[in-house]
């Protein structure tokens, strides 16, 4: 292997690999409240699920916002400017984010009964989105804290307390849901209470991580421009999450409300995406904070390589996710489940779910890539484009037209994910020709 080429590929693994960690933990968490929902039962999966869809988007977008801290500080860094006094600044802007997001979930609540959906599941809902929305607040530190540190490749420890949260997550699911000695079996809302205590204990874990590592540097000064440059950065990245979440999220509360049977599949098919996808989301992080060195240093051939490579390695493990899911439908299928009709269900979209992983892996990369350059708007544009203009209309047409239901939205997704690919990869090609004249 070429020298230089090993040596960019080392230095991304480097980071990527802790990320990796963290991503699987993350993952896993999700996981193991689908696990332990499942196993609870069908109903209370489908009626988390239809919850998890609805208040995702106000809880990523506020996630979204805050991605924005590592590429601000990393593109700081390669100019050789300091940065640690706007750990302070960052945590403000992360805790009144998260009293917004912890207000607007509370306000869906009373919505849920005029939704439409199946009444049993109504009470289950509002009981498990009252205690949710309360795990707003570690969460948001965490993702902040995360973030500010990875702008210093300090990527192991955070990783590692996702890690130790997927076995404090698992546990106080299963015994705050079942319930264990003098612990009253609690369902929904102990399912609710162990994503709080599980975001909780992640937040304030990395927060003291930090004060035991470093001096906190606070300077009196104005920190507009800083929240200024996080929203012009992160807004556009919070919008095509959003968007991403919109989409599959629609389909889970609009079939949903023709079946619980469908959200419980829809949540399970999110979990195994999800599961997979940390690989390539791992990367992309790792590509963001290199590309933001490079190009706060103006050094284009370095920007060029980070990105070509973390492509490669993305696209690659994919590739063989795909294969996997193909080969093995039933048996993944039935990690989380063994409820035939649920299992029937789900095998023929396990064909679409492999075509979407291996274009899925690719675009999340160009998006990082994008936002290490701190060009988000793009991605942003696209994501409008590929899902709501063209992925949902043909999904819907195959789904209700058709009337192939879940089948037919993911038809819709894989159009979508192929679409977002070949756009970002032409944009990309196009900045690297506007960055030469740029960085002369």
């Amino acid at each position: 292997m070429n020298y230089k080429i090993s040596k960019y590929l080392k230095e991304l693994l480097n980071l990527a690999v802790p990320i990796l960690m963290g991503g699987v933990g993350f993952a896993l968490i999700f996981v193991g409240d689908v696990f332990v929902a499942a196993r609870y039962s069908t109903d209370v999966l489908a009626a988390v699920s239809i919850s998890g869809a609805i208040t995702s988007i106000i809880f990523m977008f506020g996630i979204g916002l805050l991605s924005s801290v590592s590429a601000y500080l990393s593109n700081r860094l390669g100019a050789k400017k300091s940065s640690k006094s706007y750990l302070i600044p960052s945590i403000k802007f992360a805790e009144i984010l998260a009293f917004i997001s912890f207000l607007a979930i509370l306000c869906i609540i009373p919505f849920f009964s005029k939704m439409g959906f199946n009444e049993k599941l109504i009470p289950i809902m509002k009981t498990y989105t009252f205690i949710f929305a309360f795990s707003t607040f570690g969460d948001y530190l965490f993702k902040t804290m995360k973030e500010f540190l990875q702008s210093y490749k300090i990527v192991f420890i955070p990783n590692l307390i996702v890690i130790i949260a997927i076995f404090v997550n698992l546990i106080a699911n299963w015994i705050l849901a079942f319930g264990i000695g003098p612990i009253p079996e609690m369902g929904e809302a102990g399912l609710a209470l162990a994503t709080v205590i599980s975001r909780t204990f992640m937040g304030l874990s990395v927060l003291f991580f930090y004060f035991y590592k470093f001096k906190v540097k606070i300077v009196k000064k104005a920190y507009t421009d800083y929240y200024k440059s996080m929203v012009k950065i992160g807004l556009p990245i919070s919008l095509a999450i959003c968007i991403e979440f919109l989409a599959f999220n629609i389909i889970t509360v609009f079939m949903g409300r023709i079946a619980g049977i469908y959200a419980a599949a829809a949540s399970i098919l999110i979990a195994i995406i999800n599961t997979t996808f940390m690989v390539p989301l791992s990367i992309s992080i790792a590509t963001t904070i290199k590309v933001g060195y490079s190009n706060g240093a103006k050094n284009l051939e370095d920007i060029k390589r980070y990105s070509y490579i973390s492509c490669f390695i993305s696209e690659i493990f994919m590739l063989f996710c795909g294969i996997i899911i193909v080969l093995f439908p039933v048996q993944l299928i039935k990690l989380f489940t063994a409820d035939i009709n649920l299992i029937n269900l789900m095998i023929p979209i396990m064909t679409l779910l492999a075509i979407f992983e291996i274009t899925d892996g690719l675009q999340v990369t160009l998006s990082g890539i994008f936002k290490g350059l701190k060009d988000t708007k793009i991605v942003m544009i696209t994501n409008f484009i590929s899902y709501i203009i063209i992925g949902l209309p043909v999904g819907a047409f195959f789904a209700i037209g058709q009337k192939q239901n879940l089948f037919g939205f993911w038809i819709g997704f894989c159009i979508t994910s192929i679409l977002l690919c070949v756009i970002l990869g032409i944009k990309l090609l196009k900045k690297f020709k506007k960055l030469e004249t740029e960085f002369k």
